[in-house]
């Protein structure tokens, strides 16, 4: 694969796949690095729970799609 260190898939996870939807799932960000951003490029849900709000990303895809590499470093960077 072109620009391989980009990429990353383990199929030997015990969680794979760990979203639905996805034909080839990149792992290199199984911890979104965006998961602090309240605005992110992703689709998270809001709860609201003992009067704190908590980000659920269960259905967000964004991190796991190869073509969203670039733009995840840069929003990294951005937020530095």
């Amino acid at each position: 694969m072109e620009n391989s260190h980009k990429y990353f898939e383990n199929r030997d996870c015990k969680y794979y796949p760990c979203h639905e939807g996805i034909d080839e799932m990149n792992c290199l960000f199984c911890y979104c690095p965006l998961y602090h951003l309240e605005h992110c490029p992703g689709n998270p849900r809001f709860h609201e729970k003992e009067g704190r709000t908590i980000k659920v990303c269960t259905d967000c895809t964004f991190p796991h799609r190869a073509e969203n590499y670039d733009k995840i470093i840069e929003l990294i960077r951005a937020s530095r």
